[in-house]
C-alpha cells in the first residue's frame, strides 16, 4: 500500500510576508472610522478640558498668586494632556489640548478670570 497521508502545506515566502501591509491598512481604516464617528465627543471634551484648565489656572495664578507649576497640580484626573502657559504681561493663561483645542482665560478687574470669546 502506498502512503496516502496528507501533509499540511504552509505558505512561506513572499506571499505570506505581504499580508502585514493589508492588516496595517485595515487597522488604520478602522481607527479612522472610529475617530470620525466619535469626533463630536472628542472635540467637545478636549475643548471643555482646555477651557476649564485655563480658567482654574488663571484664577490660581493671578488671583491666588501661586506659581503656574503649582497651579498645574489642580487639574482633574484625565486632564494630563492639557498644557498650561502664562502671559504675565496680559495676565492670561492659555491651556492647550494637543492638536484639538486651545483656550485662554484673562484676569479682568472687577470680574476675575474670564474666558476669551469663543469663535465657533
Amino acid at each position: 500500500m502506498a502512503n496516502t497521508s496528507r501533509r499540511s502545506v504552509r505558505r512561506t515566502g513572499p506571499a505570506r510576508r505581504r499580508r502585514w501591509p493589508l492588516w496595517l491598512a485595515l487597522i488604520a481604516a478602522a481607527l479612522a472610522a472610529l475617530g470620525w464617528y466619535y469626533r463630536a465627543p472628542i472635540t467637545g471634551y478636549s475643548g471643555i478640558a482646555a477651557a476649564y484648565s485655563a480658567r482654574v489656572a488663571c484664577s490660581c495664578r493671578f488671583v491666588a498668586g501661586r506659581s503656574l507649576d503649582d497651579c498645574g497640580k489642580d487639574k482633574l484626573a484625565g486632564m494630563e494632556l492639557v498644557t498650561l502657559t502664562e502671559d504675565a504681561e496680559t495676565k492670561s493663561v492659555t491651556a492647550r489640548f494637543p492638536f484639538l483645542a486651545t483656550e485662554t482665560a484673562t484676569l479682568r478687574d472687577g470680574y476675575g478670570c474670564v474666558m476669551e470669546p469663543w469663535e465657533g
